[in-house]
This record gives C-alpha cells, structure tokens and sequence, in this order.
C-alpha cells in the first residue's frame, strides 16, 4: 500500500528527516509517535507533496509518488487530514465534504456513489449531520476535526493521513474522535495516524513506529510497544 525507504525531508537547508522507513499495509492503521519536534508531521507532509523530499523513496500501491504536486498524489488515493484541520470556514459543512469528493467529481478517481457516501460520512459524523448547512468556520474545533476527517473520507481512498486529529481538544471529544477511527479501521480503512496521545494510539493501532530527531528509533506491532518499558517511560506517561 505505501512504502516509504530511506525518505530525507527538511525546510531549507534544515534537515528534518534522516533517512526514515516505514510500511503501510493496505487495511490496517499504523501509528507513527513522538516527541514534538521529532519529525512527525514534516513525514506527514512529504508523504502528500507538501514537502519535497531531498531523498530516498515514497511508493503507493506500487507507484511512486515523491516529489509529485499534492493535487496529483490525492487523485492516486492519498487523502489527508492535516494538522490544524484546515476547513473552508466560509463554506457550508456539505460544500467542504463535496469538496473531498471533487477528484471523483472530475473524473480522476472513479465516481462511486458520491451521494450515498456523502449520507455515509454524515451517519458516521452525526455532528456534522446536525450542521450540514452551516458554514465551516462557525464550528467548534472539535467539529472542525471531524469536518476534516470526514472530508478526506469523501475522497473513497485507498488510504489516509491523520495528522495530530485530537490536537486541542475536550477529553469527550477526544473519545469520540478515536471512536471514528475504530469505526473507519473496522470499515477497513488504511490509515497513518500521527497521535500526541500515544496510548491511545497504539491502543487502535496495529503496528506502530517511534521517531526520534528524525530518525525511526523503534517499531513493531502496536501491542508490544505498549509493553515496551523504554516506550511506556517516554510517551505513555501521565495518563496517555
């Protein structure tokens, strides 16, 4: 599904990630965890062409994409819900999930059945159900995390990004946040999830990696990082 071997990414002339390799499987969730700072989202970016890597290799289902402009990663199957959720605030909740769908609309992606899937998200984000018609900005930032999950959903791809999705926000919702992301892993969605709440991470995971400073320090299945005492002392501490 996507492969990523040796990827060297930074800002400038900074160098952020050193050389990083991570697998993954179609319809299964693996978590990438770390410290702030540790290269988390700059991999997150590089994956869908916001970053240019500055080498190694990033392959989906086969192809490779590094180096490709976004719009054309996402038309290949790589939605991706960013850090910050980024909605179009002066849009209606249903013009942001169309909006996911749009390469489906255009012809690049097949079409499927854009209607029904927009019903489905609705059902599976029933926040979003209740303000289907009221403009993006205007929601909470919890909403606006699901508008942005369920946007990428829209996209029917083959997998999806989630970068830092409970970023910000109420414990409750933050429960309802990993809810959905049980809901999608049990629909057999493929996910990478950058999570700051590690155990929780892990807990919906099933593989997980460890970036420190740039570089991968340890990997495995999620189960056994839980487990793992260097991994619990440094990111499962204080109730994560």
């Amino acid at each position: 599904m996507l492969s990523i071997q040796n990827l060297e990414a930074g800002y400038g002339k900074v160098q952020v990630l050193h050389g990083i390799s991570l697998t993954v499987p179609k319809g299964k969730v693996v978590t990438l965890i770390g410290s702030n700072g540790a290269g988390k989202t700059t991999t997150m970016r590089a994956i869908c062409g916001m970053v240019k890597p500055g080498g190694g290799e990033i392959s989906l289902n086969g192809k490779r994409i590094d180096g490709l402009e976004s719009y054309t990663i996402a038309k290949l199957g790589l939605a991706h819900s960013p850090e910050g959720r980024r909605v179009f605030a002066t849009m209606s909740v249903t013009d942001n999930l169309i909006l996911g769908a749009f390469p489906r609309l255009t012809g690049s992606r097949p079409k499927g059945d854009v209607a029904g899937d927009l019903e489905r998200a609705m059902e599976l984000f029933p926040r979003l159900k209740e303000r289907r018609n009221q403009l993006a900005g205007t929601l909470s930032g919890g909403e606006q995390q699901m508008l942005a999950m369920a946007r990428a959903v829209m996209l029917n791809p083959d997998i999806v990004l989630l970068d830092e999705p409970s970023m910000g926000l109420a414990p409750i919702l933050v429960e309802e946040v990993f809810r959905i992301i049980n809901d999608l892993k049990s629909r057999g969605v493929t996910m990478l999830l950058v999570e700051q709440f590690a155990a929780a991470a892990l807990k919906v995971a099933d593989y997980g990696y460890v970036m420190e400073n740039g570089r991968i320090s340890v990997h495995g299945e999620a189960a056994k990082l839980r487990d793992d005492p260097a991994v619990k002392a440094a990111y499962l501490g204080g109730g994560h």
